[in-house]
Order: C-alpha cells, then structure tokens, then sequence
C-alpha cells in the first residue's frame, strides 16, 4: 500500500455528531469508509450518527453527550492497526467496527490493552477465541452459518456435488472451511474446496476448471464484490451449478455486479432489514431513511448499530463509564435487550447468543424470496 493511503488512515478523523466539547462520551467508528467495501462502511457510521443525534437530544449518556470519531480503516488490516492506534490516542470508551473479520481482528488487541469496548459484525469464529473482554460481536459466527448452509445443501436440496470457494480473508476462508467440514459431517460431498484473489476480477480459469467437475452447487465464501462477478461469469461459462452465497454476499450490490444473472442465485443470511419484525426495527429504518434518503445497505449496518445500543444500555444499567464493569454486565445479561435485530444477549465469550438464519432467491427486479429458514 503507498504511504499516501497509510497517511489518509491516520488522518481520516472527523468528529460529526456534535462539536468537541469538554467530558463527552466518545464512540469510535472503524470502518471502511472509503474502498471495495465503502458503502458497508458509511452504513456503519451513519448508524452511529443517527444513534448519536437521538440519544444526545435526550441528553445524553448520563448527562454526557456522544462524540463520534471516524476512522477510515480502508478494509485492510494494516489501515485498520493503524485506526485502533489513533482511536485509541483520542480517547474513546468503545469502537464500533470494523465490517470485515480481518480489519476487526487487526485492531482487537489494541482496544484490548487500552480497555476499549469493540463491537463488530465479523463473523470470523476466532475473533472469539482469543480472551478479550473487550470484543463482543454484534452478529453470529461462522459456525453457525455453516451448520444451517450444510443442512441446506444435503438435507433440503439434496445436492450431490458441492463446490466451496472462499477468498484467502479471515472471515471467507474460516467460513468456507466450516461449511466443507460441516457438508462431509452431514455425509454431503465436497468435490473442490477452492479460493480466489479477493478483487482480481477474472474467475474464467478457476470456474472453467470448477466446470470439469459438474458440480450441481457454488456455494461462495467470500464478499459481494467478488461474488456478483463470480455469479456473472458461472452463468456466462454455462455453468449450470446452483449458486449460493454466504452472508456477505448480502449486498444490492451483488445483483449490480451480476447483472441478469443475479436471478435465481441464492443467499444465506439472517433476516434483511425490512424483514425484522420488531417496532424498535421499523422505527429506526425510517428514521435512518428520513435523514439519509434510502435504507441501510445490509443488515450489518443494523447489527453494528444495535452493538452501539446494547454498549450504552450496559453503561446506564451500571451507572458506569468504567468499561470492565459495562463488559462484566454484558457477559452476565440476565434479560436480552430488545434489538433492532432481535434480542441481544452474549455468551462470556462475547459471542452473541441465538440466531434465525433464512435462504433468499434472488428475483429478476434484484428483490429476495425467502425458500428457507430455520
């Protein structure tokens, strides 16, 4: 990466929910504002904005009003480092972010030494595994994604050759190999595990090659960006596989990128926004639309806006700033927090408990048709 990018890391700082005033609550945003992923990312910080604007309104956290800081983590790993640094230097109690698994795990040991609270929709399993209290994440992981897209693929379409391919990134690699090991545990037959180069664009060689082995389902491991394209090709090679897509592929993007052949392509993932059945749901989707002009990109916008919710819920019930005490309260909730996304409690190992995850077909105007869930 050129200097210039790594400088761009360190400087993108903006304080934008209220002007920097003396004794503020500051909310970190990291999370790629600009890059392949920047739409996932200035849905994340409008979140955080919006949320900021309402609860400052009514007068804060205790009395003290949000700050937001932003920091642009570009979707690599080491602008990410470098933001949990600057973050950090500037004061703020939690973090939340980043989109990717990769990004989030580059900056989890940082927050971890300073005692900043993070909260990330990375699925990736080991950003659990490591002991830090200070990460919680606000989605669910890989593995129990795996589980339902393998009972999927055997048990309710009953396909005989399984292709997985992931990218080389944390969470698409993790992802992809928990999906081959839960196939072959249901007795499902993986006949290629591949990767590709995230953005490299041109999959002719590996799908031709994919081809050879007349698989009947692509399931895709890795991101939207890659996944709209690798769809589009699968189609124009006359591949006639089923193609389904993991949670990340949960973008309107993907349909852009694939064109026509976005039709017919299946994607696994918890409920999309305007599927969530819960009052304080609908409430936020219209005010997000209210002051952005459209609804959040994906669900991860919602589910890094609830990790915000359910971070200052503990502050109050505590009457704590002190971010050890807020984690301990969230790793013993003795009731879930009414989510945006459903109800929000965590295991002591900061995983998010509970998850209700759907298969969508996508339709000819780029909409979902929900054929399965569990």
């Amino acid at each position: 990466m050129k200097m210039g990018k790594m400088l761009s890391a360190l400087v993108a700082i903006s304080l934008l929910a209220v002007p920097a005033i003396a004794d503020t609550l500051k909310v970190g945003v990291q999370a790629p504002i600009t890059g392949s992923y920047a739409n996932e990312g200035q849905g994340i910080e409008n979140s955080v904005l919006l949320l900021a604007e309402q609860i400052n309104a009514k007068g804060g956290v205790m009395g003290k009003q949000i700050e937001v800081i932003t920091c642009d983590d570009q979707g690599t790993a080491m602008a990410a480092a470098i933001c949990a640094k600057n973050l950090v230097n500037k004061g703020v109690s939690m973090v939340i972010g980043s989109y990717t698994s990769t990004c989030a795990q580059a900056a989890q040991k940082t927050y971890f030494k300073a005692g900043v609270l993070q909260t990330s929709d990375g699925t990736a399993d080991d950003l659990t595994e490591h002991g830090y209290w200070t990460f919680f994440r606000n989605s669910f992981p890989n593995s129990a994604e795996a589980d339902f897209a393998a009972d999927y693929m055997v048990n309710v379409k009953k396909y005989q050759r399984i292709v997985v391919i992931s990218d080389f990134s944390s969470y698409a690699d993790g992802l992809g190999n928990a999906v081959e090991a839960a196939v072959k545990k249901l007795g499902g037959n993986v006949v290629s595990r591949d990767k590709i180069k995230a953005d490299s664009q041109n999959f002719t060689p590996i799908l031709t090659n994919i081809k050879s082995k007349k698989p009947d389902a692509i399931f895709f491991a890795g991101y939207y960006t890659d996944g709209g394209q690798l769809r589009a090709q699968q189609v124009a090679l006359a591949i006639k596989a089923d193609f389904i897509g993991g949670d990340a592929n949960d973008n309107p993007d993907f349909a852009k990128l694939a064109g026509s052949a976005a039709k017919g392509a299946f994607i696994i993932n918890v409920p999309t926004p305007e599927m969530l059945p819960y009052d304080v749901a609908k409430t936020f989707l219209a005010d997000y639309k209210a002051k952005f002009g459209a609804l959040p990109p994906s669900i991860w916008t919602i589910m890094n806006a609830d990790g915000m919710r359910v971070i200052i819920h503990a502050m109050e019930q505590t009457k704590s700033f002190d971010t050890r005490k807020v984690a301990d309260y969230l790793m013993n909730m003795k009731e879930p927090l009414p989510g945006i996304t459903g109800p929000l409690q965590f295991a002591k190992d900061g995983n998010r408990i509970g998850s209700s995850y759907m298969t969508f077909e996508i339709q000819a105007d780029g909409s979902y048709k929900v054929v399965h869930k569990q």
